[in-house]
């Protein structure tokens, strides 16, 4: 008598382990949520600076960026080095170390007018309750970063030069005061 047997063709699951590979975890759908940087920063100038020497240029970068916390502390910096992400790096730190603190009003906004003035750049900061940010140029980054809103800010000076009005916007937040 002729008995059958029958087998089954062997399958791996592709999660079990398979020769010497350790078996993978199943997925998931979603990866693991990186963790929100303390500081959001955004860039406002890149240049590229040459140099001459004895064999022709020599390229480098110059950054200017500032960075804020959106919630009253914002810092600018500027960072040189011959790449970008580097540069952007020293900007950073810089801007982090110039970290300035804003006081602000309850409804986000700056409790008086300011005006400030670093080098050809002149700046004026008025509080405009209900009309939003009205700021344009590196004066708005400055702004948006510090997490200042219903602002209405003007550049006075003719100057184009973007570092020097984030400067000022800076000096002209750093001079604000609070009744106490």
């Amino acid at each position: 008598m002729e008995t059958k047997t029958t087998t089954k063709p062997v399958t791996y699951n592709r999660n079990q382990m398979s020769g010497n590979r350790p078996a993978r975890r199943p997925f998931s759908g979603r990866r693991p949520l990186a963790e929100k940087p303390e500081f959001d920063q955004k860039i406002i100038n890149v240049r590229r600076v040459a140099r001459v020497v004895a064999g022709g240029r020599r390229f480098s970068f110059s950054v200017a960026l500032v960075a804020g916390d959106k919630n009253g502390r914002v810092g600018v910096g500027i960072g040189k080095a011959g790449d970008t992400s580097l540069a952007m790096a020293k900007a950073f730190n810089r801007a982090k170390r110039a970290m300035i603190k804003v006081s602000l009003t309850k409804t986000k906004s700056i409790p008086h007018e300011v005006r400030a003035k670093f080098k050809a750049a002149e700046v004026v900061l008025r509080p405009a309750q209900g009309r939003g940010l009205v700021a344009g140029s590196a004066l708005r980054v400055v702004l948006s970063l510090a997490g200042i809103h219903d602002v209405n800010a003007k550049i006075l000076s003719r100057s184009k030069d973007k570092l020097n009005i984030a400067r000022a916007t800076a000096m002209a937040l750093a001079s604000l005061k609070t009744r106490k």
